[in-house]
């Protein structure tokens, strides 16, 4: 699943943005700011940024000099910016695409692929031990051999492979299940995937080496993520 940074700090536009895209199969991480855009460039691997301009601490355009310097990734101007200068400036800086709201959603998501398409990107694999995430053919592997795992279980991985020096908390795994399952998830719900998912993975579920828990905080990754590029 390709992983968006969605950079907007109208929370009414982000939460319907997020739901769109990921119904869509995209796996989406919201910064409001520049400043916390730019910290999880430094924590995260991306596959494109969708950028508004006027941001409450700066502005879209240097954050999209910094993604293309820091990570050389599509970035696609989301804002309701529609002047001349603005337009111009964005695709003399880079941008993949400039996109005026209100916008139509299905316009947008094809955009997007259209970016992600152009970028030829290689597969991005993903080890945590003996496991390896290629998150471009959505395989994941133990020992070389293939696991197969329920939709739920592949994004509760995702969250941790995408996030390896960071602390989880369940709240934000509950939120993760919830969205993908359309459902609500309890407390309960997220204890029974994890379980399953350490059963998948773990060479002894009993004493975890990969998801760990963190007591009184939530869990975090174990072992080494070493992002790869293959064709």
């Amino acid at each position: 699943m390709p992983e968006i940074l969605l950079v907007e700090d109208d929370q009414s536009i982000a939460k319907n943005l997020t739901l769109l895209l990921r119904s869509e199969s995209f796996n989406i991480t919201p910064a409001v700011t520049q400043a916390e855009a730019l910290a999880l460039l430094d924590e995260m691997h991306f596959d494109l940024a969708l950028v508004d301009i006027s941001l409450p601490d700066g502005n879209g355009f240097a954050l999209c000099t910094a993604v293309k310097e820091g990570q050389g990734i599509p970035v696609i101007f989301l804002t309701a910016a529609d002047d001349e200068l603005s337009v111009v400036t964005g695709l003399n800086l880079g941008a993949a695409d400039y996109v005026i709201k209100p916008f139509r959603p299905r316009e947008l998501i094809a955009r997007i692929r259209a970016a992600l398409r152009k970028t030829g990107q290689a597969s991005a694999v993903f080890e945590a031990g003996a496991v390896s995430v290629d998150t471009t053919r959505s395989l994941v592997t133990k020992h070389g051999y293939e696991v197969c795992l329920s939709a739920l279980e592949y994004r509760l991985l995702l969250v941790f492979v995408n996030n390896p020096n960071r602390i989880i908390q369940r709240d934000r795994l509950m939120d993760e299940l919830w969205y993908a399952a359309g459902e609500f998830v309890n407390d309960n719900t997220l204890t029974v995937y994890i379980k399953r998912l350490r059963e998948k993975i773990e060479d002894d579920p009993q004493n975890p080496q990969i998801i760990l828990t963190v007591r009184g905080m939530g869990y975090r990754l174990g072992g080494q993520r070493v992002p790869q590029q293959g064709a």
